[in-house]
């Protein structure tokens, strides 16, 4: 019986994986001592060579998580060449994916790592364009990926949401005639700042819609034709002298209205 041993954990993104199953499989020997030595991104054949330098094949054993498959294999035949016991961890759950699916893997290593990023970039644009929803604080619009601008009901909150969904950090700014507008959308480049526009009919059945819910007075200036004309024309007299794109909000859906402004960022960057 091998009393002490070293466990020499591979892989091609950061050998989380392969780790976790070396230990839980380690600790199932109460009679042995071990050491883990992990060696992540290993992607060359040359790694797996220095790696192998000086070791003792009679108590080692490698665990590995390498997608790459020429990598894979030759890792497989210097450990077969050595006598070193081994565990692919991927090769075996990937057959039988591939046999289940029939369909080949993309092999592309730190897939779940990436989904991770992924997946807290959108929790913190989500956090990001509720925080500074509607003006709530002006000062986010210099920390920004995307920032728009509009009257009430023009869909900027819907469209913030949505993009945040895309990763996108966005801050989105009432325009109020009679407010002042925050000093900082003229502090940021104007190729992050997007207009919406609305036509004034589709507005006002917007904006009455909205006072019927509420259960307000039809008669308040909110839903005044008169008013609503004079919002859109300041709106517009504001887009102008910042210079930005703008986007004609009427009749679109959120998602069209979002591949737009991603077209539009993505072009002007």
């Amino acid at each position: 019986m091998i009393k002490d041993f070293v466990v020499y954990v591979l892989s091609d993104s950061v050998g989380d994986t392969a780790e976790q199953v070396a230990r839980a499989s380690a600790e199932q020997y109460q009679a042995s001592n071990y050491e883990i030595k992990k060696y992540p991104y290993v992607e060359s054949k040359l790694k797996i060579d220095n790696i192998m330098e000086d070791l003792d094949p009679k108590n080692s054993i490698f665990v590995y998580t390498i997608v790459n498959q020429e990598i894979s294999e030759y890792l497989q035949a210097i450990c077969q060449e050595k006598e070193i016991h081994y565990i692919d961890v991927m090769t075996e759950s990937l057959n039988a994916f591939t046999e289940f699916l029939n369909e080949e893997p993309t092999r592309e290593s730190g897939i779940i790592r990436k989904l991770d990023e992924d997946y807290f970039k959108r929790v913190e644009a989500v956090e990001f364009a509720v925080k500074y929803d509607d003006g709530k604080d002006p000062r986010g619009i210099l920390k920004a990926d995307i920032v728009l601008i509009g009257v009430s009901r023009s869909s900027k909150t819907p469209l913030s949401m949505y993009l945040a969904h895309k990763n996108y950090k966005v801050v989105n700014i009432p325009l109020v005639k009679g407010a002042k507008v925050p000093e900082q959308l003229f502090e940021v480049p104007r190729k992050k700042i997007i207009g919406l526009m609305i036509d004034p009919s589709d507005l006002i059945e917007i904006r009455r819609e909205r006072i019927r819910v509420l259960g307000l007075d039809n008669s308040v200036d909110y839903v005044s034709v008169e008013k609503i004309y004079e919002e859109l024309e300041y709106a517009e007299k504001i887009m102008r002298k910042i210079g930005c794109p703008v986007i004609d909000m009427t009749k679109k859906a959120v998602e069209e209205a979002a591949n737009l402004v991603i077209d539009i960022i993505n072009d002007l960057n």
